[in-house]
């Protein structure tokens, strides 16, 4: 199971960068990075309350449910 977080798009539909988010949610550039690009392990509730706020959007707007495969198919025992 993978959540994905889609701030990329949020962002984009609002026309902010990434400077300007940042900074109106209180979080360095470099954390909107590990946010938008999966590697983040957990997310604060209080810095989600700031992305909601910031992006007017709600929680479910911005995480994405993927499941995967528990056996990648380079392991997989069919041939």
């Amino acid at each position: 199971m993978t959540i994905r977080i889609t701030i990329d798009r949020m962002l984009a539909e609002r026309g902010m960068s990434v400077g300007d988010f940042a900074g109106a949610i209180g979080i360095t550039p470099a954390n909107v990075a590990v946010l938008k690009n999966g590697r983040a392990k957990a997310v604060r509730f209080a810095t989600l309350d700031a992305i909601c706020r910031v992006l007017d959007c709600q929680p479910g707007d911005l995480l994405r449910y993927e499941e995967h495969d528990p056996q990648p198919a380079e392991l997989s025992n069919t041939p």
